[in-house]
Parts: C-alpha cells; structure tokens; sequence
C-alpha cells in the first residue's frame, strides 16, 4: 500500500486554489493547508495595494509551505500555493521531494470573471495579467497534473483525483 500524497494545488490567482484545495483533501482524507496563510505580512500589504510580489519576497512564503509539506510527507496534504515558477516549485521540492502538483487551469476570462466576484480577498484582478506572464506550466519531468478549472467546484475536485490516480508513485 502506497502512503497519502501531499499535494500542492497550483494555479494563477482565481482559478479557485482555495475552494477546490479543501475539497480535494476531503476527498483525500488529508489535511489542508491555506497557502496565504504562509504569507508574511508585508507581502499580503503589497498584494493588497496591486503591487505583484518578487522573487525575494516569495522566497520566505515559499519556505515556510515547504515546511509544511515537508513534515506531511507519510502522512498526506493539501497545500494551496500558486507555484508560478519552474524555481519555486523546485524550491518546495527541495523541502519536500514527494511533492505533487495540480495545476489548475483556465481560460483568461473565466478566471478574471471569477476573481471579479470574490469577496474579501487581498489579491485584485489588476494583478492578473502579471500572473499569467510569470507562469511557467509544468514541465513533463514535474510530478502533476493540470486540471481544467470549468465547471463546478465539485466537478473540478473530481477531475483532481481522476487525475492524481492516473500518476504512477512508488510504495513506501
């Protein structure tokens, strides 16, 4: 029998990390974890006035979700982080090698919309477009998948696990 995946649910601003990450731990019987809730506050401060975040002060966030998803490894997870870089995900695996991701993706103008109507969240659709510029889709040598953020929540959440089942991992 092969041990529970920690999984990083990846993904440009809005196209529901948040909402399908809890889901999808539920369906794993794992842990979640918000991956905002790793940011320092200066960088949420920043998001919060449109400005993007750079790399020095990703770095930090990035540790501190490695961490994380470190100490799960055996025992499974679900972290929530937007990973938009070949060097931040390579960064995370550093820390916690067995990592796996979902990339959730979609069409630029479903994912505007959705983040249009979300409430109470630090990051503005005016950050958008420097999202999808900085983002690097895994590469083939990446342990994931990409999963297409249409539909509902549930109906995403689905397409996840169907597609985690599909990747081959050693037992441990």
């Amino acid at each position: 029998m092969s041990t529970p995946q920690v999984v990083a649910v990846m993904g440009v601003a809005g196209t529901g990390k948040t909402t399908v990450g809890p889901l999808l731990a539920a369906r794993l019987g794992v842990p979640y974890a918000e991956g905002d809730d790793f940011h320092p506050s200066a960088n949420i401060a920043k998001m919060s006035a449109g400005i993007p975040l750079g790399d020095a002060d990703r770095w930090p966030w990035l540790d501190a979700i490695g961490i994380w998803a470190h100490d799960r490894e055996g025992l499974g997870g679900v972290v929530s982080c937007s990973a938009l870089k070949r060097s931040y995900r390579d960064r995370l695996r550093a820390a916690a090698p067995g990592l796996v991701f979902v990339h959730l993706t979609g069409d630029r103008a479903l994912v505007e919309d959705r983040m249009s109507h979300r409430q109470g969240h630090f990051m503005p659709t005016a950050l958008l477009d420097s999202q999808f510029a900085t983002l690097q889709p895994l590469g083939p040598d990446e342990a994931g998948v990409e999963v297409d953020v249409a539909g509902s929540p549930e109906e995403i959440t689905e397409r996840a696990v169907g597609a985690l089942a599909t990747l081959s991992r050693p037992a441990r």
